[in-house]
């Protein structure tokens, strides 16, 4: 078994997920972590008593080996690393919600101070690309930014929501750094600079990403399901009742791969195979986990896996010795083997004995061959899936019918399937009185991704006691929430976006049979749809010179098209003209709002300012009058005081309040540039978000739409 080599008790709890390792002086690593308290301890066993405290950094009156760097806000991410060029020592980011500070621990100084106006959620810290110096980059309301060591904005590129997750890894096998994002809409993405390479869609929020090698890196989700991706495949994923609080990847057993390791919420820390999932070793805190980070903590040439809880507590591990072979499995994991094992066998044992009682039964005992659960030998599992248009008593849904072509009964439905169901699985499971050979099911996609069906259905006679289980994978199309069937007083769509081709119709058709949900195979590129969600018209038409319209007024499901048809007709670079009248009023008016918060802020900013500075010369006169013996002004003052510190913290309330409202507002904005990105691809989407952001940046409203529609500002 393998056991820490040392733990620590800190006296100060630790915020999940904000743990990290610097070497700040370049040579001593230093465990660093957010305080529930709102600040940030750098525990430093290495160098007692030789800090000298500044404004920020003081030590802490608990633990000699401890200093607090005091950040005055909510801490929501942090991170430490090589920030500034040919120094020795790490740099600490630390970020709020309203700012990013980089900061050096050895000589007490600020690097940079800067405004993060569209949030922080996730911090990272390393080359990208082509860009030559490190950038700290922040992941926020749908934006993402990095900065360099002189705080500069070298980069900046939209997502399609709030980014929880980021981490850098050469993806492409290039050479170079491309990063990797999770966010709310439950995509993965991954950015070389500002082009998106490729997407994966999962169906929880990502909260966590971490580099394995090559092009292979771990997840996890706001669900607690945690796997292993290479490339753009899905090699493994397990899903827990708990929560993954962190992920790190670390060779424990000591065969020169490195392992996934994941910290819960139940306190307990796992170490899978990165190949097949299996864990390999396990330990246990008595409270959640807060992060894991990796550092030759006691200096000795030896890099250890490092844990800590929310409570303070730390652990050490050494990767396994060579005689343990890679088995770190303890007795109790095998004693869990061993169940798992003897539970395998009484199944086998059990089915192989029904097995035998079917061959026992003879040829003319049909009522017990009937209990028993025999079916025809030509039973087979028939499936078929349709589009159902809204009625009085139901949604519009897709509808999958299961069946068999004989007397046969289905007895009940399990459907396994990512995204659709909560909880990924549903079961139908009908009444006696109900019994057929035929069972429906309504699916309801949220989201316009291809989901592949897992069936599995209970089949038997009508008295049968016993059943065959028969299983079937069927795939829904993307786009299977479209009917083609079209109310004639729908109101066609003022939104559409164009754009040119060089391929053949046909192939265009081919892409909306594969695509779309149809009752039978089509032959032209013209056709029109209604949505199953909203109850829109989506109209899709095709010139001979080539020339493409899509028509909705869902920018989003335009979006999904062009990435859609660009793809199946391997199509690099496509640059489009849209309009979405209502879309871009909309964004018109959250514009407008935005101005207007900002000038809020303003006013309030400078109101706060003059009442600190009354407060001040308040307390002043207070002080000198209690000095004095005044005692009656003395009350009078404080009576103020009081007066004046509610007021302060009614208009720290409003200000809080505008500054969500503001954040709310700029997500908007964000995912408005988001989506006229998604309406072209490869590089015309690149220079689309570029400038994009330069307009917004300028306050020049009129370039943004006309950016927007025609792909640049020149038109």
């Amino acid at each position: 078994m393998l056991v820490p080599i040392y733990t620590l008790k800190l006296n100060h709890k630790i915020n999940p997920r904000m743990v990290t390792m610097g070497k700040f002086d370049g040579v001593h690593p230093c465990l660093t972590a957010a305080t529930q308290a709102g600040k940030v301890f750098i525990h430093n066993p290495h160098s007692r008593g030789q800090r000298q405290a500044s404004h920020r950094l003081s030590q802490s009156g608990q633990d000699s080996d401890i200093s607090l760097l005091n950040i005055n806000q909510a801490v929501s991410c942090l991170t430490a690393g090589a920030l500034v060029p040919n120094a020795t020592g790490h740099a600490l980011l630390v970020a709020s919600q309203t700012n990013l500070l980089a900061y050096d621990v050895h000589d007490n100084a600020d690097i940079f101070y800067r405004e993060v106006t569209d949030g922080a959620n996730a911090i990272v810290l390393g080359k990208l690309a082509d860009i030559q110096s490190p950038l700290a980059i922040v992941g926020g309301n749908c934006a993402i930014q990095g900065f360099d060591y002189g705080g500069n904005d070298q980069f900046w590129t939209v997502t399609g929501d709030n980014v929880r997750s980021l981490v850098l890894c050469d993806f492409t096998g290039d050479g170079k750094n491309e990063l990797l994002v999770g966010s709310e809409d439950f995509d993965i993405r991954v950015f070389r600079e500002d082009e998106l390479v490729c997407e994966m869609a999962e169906n929880e929020t990502v909260t966590s990403l971490c580099h394995i090698h090559s092009s292979r890196f771990g997840y996890a989700l706001a669900n607690g399901t945690v796997g292993v991706y290479d490339h753009t495949a899905r090699y493994w994923r397990i899903k827990s009742k708990n929560h993954a609080m962190s992920i790190h990847a670390f060779d424990l057993n000591d065969d020169g791969v490195v392992e996934l390791i994941t910290g819960w919420s139940n306190g307990k820390i796992d170490a899978r195979s990165d190949r097949t999932g299996e864990v390999i070793f396990k330990d246990n805190f008595s409270s959640s986990v807060a992060g894991l980070v990796e550092g030759d903590y006691r200096m000795d040439g030896h890099v250890q896996l490092i844990c800590t809880s929310v409570e303070g507590e730390v652990r050490g591990y050494l990767p396994a010795s060579k005689d343990l072979k890679g088995n770190l499995m303890d007795v109790s994991v095998e004693q869990d083997l061993v169940r798992e094992l003897s539970q395998r066998k009484h199944n086998l044992l059990l089915e192989l004995r029904n097995y035998e009682e079917h061959g026992k039964a003879g040829t003319g005992a049909s009522e017990a061959e009937a209990q028993m659960g025999v079916i025809p030998a030509n039973t087979q599992l028939q499936t078929a899936l349709s589009v159902q248009a809204a009625s009085e008593s139901q949604r519009g849904h897709v509808e999958l019918s299961i069946s068999t072509p004989n007397e046969t009964i289905i007895r009940a439905v399990l459907i396994f399937a990512e995204g659709i169901f909560e909880g990924e699985s549903h079961v139908v499971h009908p009444s006696a009185l109900n019994l057929s050979g035929c069972v429906c099911v309504p699916i309801i996609p949220p989201k316009d991704i291809p989901v592949d069906l897992h069936i599995k259905a209970f089949v038997g006679g009508r008295t049968s006691t016993q059943f065959h289980v028969f299983e079937i994978t069927r795939q829904l199309p993307r786009f299977s929430m479209y009917d083609l069937h079209v109310d004639p007083s729908t109101p066609a769509p003022t939104g559409r976006v164009s754009f040119s081709i060089s391929d053949r119709p046909q192939r265009v058709v081919m892409w909306l049979n594969q695509n779309f949900l149809l009752p039978e195979a089509i032959s032209s590129p013209d056709v029109t749809f209604t949505s199953l969600r909203g109850g829109g018209l989506l109209t899709i038409s095709m010139r001979s010179s080539g020339e493409i319209t899509l028509q909705t007024d869902d920018i989003e499901l335009a979006g999904d098209l062009v990435q859609s048809l660009a793809v199946f007709l391997a199509i690099e670079d496509l640059p489009t003209e849209a309009d979405f009248p209502a879309c871009f009023e909309q964004l018109r008016g959250t514009l407008t709002e935005v101005d207007e918060f900002h000038a809020v802020r303003q006013k309030m900013t400078a109101a706060i300012g003059d009442h600190s500075n009354h407060i001040r010369n308040m307390l002043v006169q207070a002080e000198d009058a209690r000095l004095m013996g005044d005692l009656k002004t003395m009350k009078k003052r404080y009576i103020e005081l009081y007066d004046l510190n509610r007021d302060l913290i009614s208009e720290y309330k409003i200000r809080s309040n505008n500054h969500s409202a503001l954040l709310s507002r700029l997500k908007a904005v964000n995912q408005a540039i988001q989506r006229a990105g998604r309406l072209r691809v490869g590089k015309p989407k690149n220079q689309v978000i570029s400038a994009c952001r330069d307009a917004i940046k300028n306050n020049n409203v009129n370039a943004l739409f006309k950016i927007m529609k025609a792909g640049t500002a020149s038109c």
